[in-house]
């Protein structure tokens, strides 16, 4: 029987809502094994003088914990 595990971290990038995402999921397997997947619960953008200065993306991952 396995048991998963649910993680929230936020995640960001000066490219894309996308760029985001990869960047979280990159940064998070560095420190979490056994990941199956990822729900984007919620995006937002920085403002700065008119243009969008930074993406970020709130991020639910799962992961399975070890035997």
């Amino acid at each position: 029987m396995a048991v998963a595990r649910v993680t929230e971290i936020v995640a960001s990038s000066t490219v894309s809502f996308q760029d985001a995402v990869e960047q979280g999921v990159d940064r998070a397997s560095r420190t979490l094994r056994g990941m199956t997947g990822l729900k984007v619960i919620e995006q937002k953008a920085k403002i700065v003088n008119g243009k969008i200065a930074e993406y970020r993306v709130y991020l639910a991952i799962t992961f399975v914990l070890d035997e």
